[in-house]
C-alpha cells in the first residue's frame, strides 16, 4: 500500500477539490442526471465529494447511500457529509453492495470497475440494486487514450508500464457496452472527457498522478528510485520550459436497466 508524507497528502486532497477532478465528477453528475427525491448509490464513494454534490441534489426527501470497501474513506466521507441527513454510508463491495433488490433510482460509480476482477457481477449487483428502467452510470479511464510527452521515450514507457499492472484492465471502457447489452440493459450513451494539461498545474490531475506513478514503480521494485525520481523531475522541467504536454481520456458510459 502506498504512504505518503503530509506534503504529499495535502498535494493529493488540493487535487481532490482542483478544476481537473471537479469536472471528472461533474461529467459523471450530469450524465446521472439526479432528480429530487431520488434515491442514489454511489459505488466506491471515497471521501465523500460525489457524495455530497448528489446529497445536496436530491434534496432532504431524497436519500444517498455511499459505499466503499475502505474504512478510511469511509471516514472521510462521513466527515465530508455531516449535516446532510440525507446521507448514509455502509462498507461493500461493488459486486456485492449491501442494498435491498430494487431500492435505488439511479447508481454511479467514478473509476472504480477498473479495479474489479468481475466486471460482469459487479455490473449486475448495481443492476440488481435499482428499479426497472434505473439508470447506471460507470466512468473509467481508458489506458489506451494515455499520451504523455518525454525526452526520454523509453523510461517513460517503463514508468507507464509499472503504473499499468496497478489496475485490473486499462480497457474496460471499450468492453463495457457489450457487457451490459448482453445483459439486455439499454446503454443510452458513452461520452468520453478528455484531461489535457500543457503545464503541470498545483491542483491539477498531472501532479497527482506523478506522485502516485513515481511511489507505485518505487514502491514495486518496477524501476530503480534514482530513475523514478529523474522521470519526475524531467516532467518538472518540462513544463518549466513551456513544453509539458499529457492527455488522457475517461468515458461515461450511461446504462437504464431493463425492465
Amino acid at each position: 500500500m502506498l504512504k505518503f508524507d503530509a506534503a504529499i497528502t495535502r498535494i493529493l486532497n488540493n487535487a481532490y477539490e482542483g478544476a481537473d477532478l471537479t469536472r471528472r465528477r461533474q461529467a459523471s453528475f450530469d450524465a446521472l442526471k439526479p432528480s429530487p427525491c431520488d434515491t442514489i448509490i454511489d459505488i466506491g464513494c471515497g471521501n465523500g465529494l460525489l457524495t455530497a454534490e448528489l446529497a445536496r441534489a436530491v434534496g432532504p426527501t431524497g436519500r444517498i447511500i455511499g459505499i466503499d470497501p475502505s474504512k478510511d474513506m469511509l471516514k472521510a466521507g462521513q466527515d465530508r457529509c455531516l449535516g446532510h441527513d440525507n446521507v448514509e454510508f455502509a462498507e461493500g463491495l461493488a459486486n456485492d453492495l449491501p442494498v435491498s433488490d430494487r431500492a435505488a433510482d439511479r447508481a454511479v460509480s467514478v473509476q472504480v470497475f477498473e479495479y474489479i476482477d468481475d466486471v460482469d457481477s459487479a455490473q449486475e449487483d448495481a443492476m440488481r440494486c435499482l428499479k426497472p428502467g434505473g439508470r447506471l452510470v460507470i466512468s473509467d479511464v481508458h489506458f489506451g487514450s494515455f499520451i504523455w510527452h518525454s525526452d526520454n521515450p523509453e523510461r517513460i514507457s517503463k514508468v507507464v508500464a509499472s503504473w499499468d499492472k496497478h489496475f485490473v484492465s486499462g480497457t474496460l471502457p471499450e468492453r463495457l457496452p457489450g457487457i451490459l447489452k448482453a445483459k439486455g440493459h439499454k446503454v443510452d450513451a458513452v461520452t468520453p472527457f478528455t484531461m489535457t494539461d500543457h503545464e503541470l498545474e498545483p491542483d491539477g490531475i498531472v501532479i497527482v498522478m506523478m506522485h502516485l506513478m513515481k511511489q507505485t514503480a518505487i514502491s514495486n521494485s518496477h524501476i530503480e528510485e534514482v530513475e523514478a525520481q529523474a522521470w519526475f523531475n524531467e516532467q518538472q522541467t518540462l513544463s518549466d520550459e513551456g513544453r509539458f504536454f499529457l492527455s488522457i481520456t475517461q468515458f461515461v458510459v450511461v446504462a437504464r436497466k431493463s425492465a
